[in-house]
């Protein structure tokens, strides 16, 4: 699998308080399949990635918030560094919602930002190899 270049839509996450129905409507919708996430399965996060049919590689992912916060989707782009494209959000008038730049082994860093209008979006870098 070739890897993305940066500024490219490379994930996507539906966040929600049932993760089963997400999975069954998605599923059935679009031939999908789901596999849990290992390392935030290991950590307690239900997380299930999501691969199309006849995919080798996930494309996106299904978060179960327990509930913890509103439903939503997000897209992510991948970047070159999450750090330096937040201090450039900012510099553009977008915001910051969030960070995690020290997200532990085989998790990537990523941040949740808002563009100038409010729209919520995310980045990312990949894990280190």
């Amino acid at each position: 699998m070739t890897q993305p270049a940066p500024g490219t839509l490379a994930w996507f996450e539906v966040a929600t308080s049932d993760a089963d129905a997400a999975e069954k409507f998605y599923g059935s919708l679009f031939d999908w399949t789901f596999e849990p996430e290992d390392p935030a399965a290991s950590g307690g996060m239900d997380y299930r990635n999501i691969k199309a049919s006849g995919a080798d590689a996930p494309m996106g992912g299904i978060f179960g918030t327990g509930g913890q916060m509103p439903d939503h989707a997000v897209f992510y782009i991948l970047v070159a560094d999450v750090e330096a494209t937040c201090a450039d959000a900012e510099q553009l008038g977008g915001s910051v919602i969030s960070k995690q730049l020290d997200p532990g082994p085989g998790a990537p860093k990523l941040a949740h930002l808002r563009d100038p209008s409010g729209n919520h979006f995310g980045v990312f870098s990949p894990p280190a190899v």
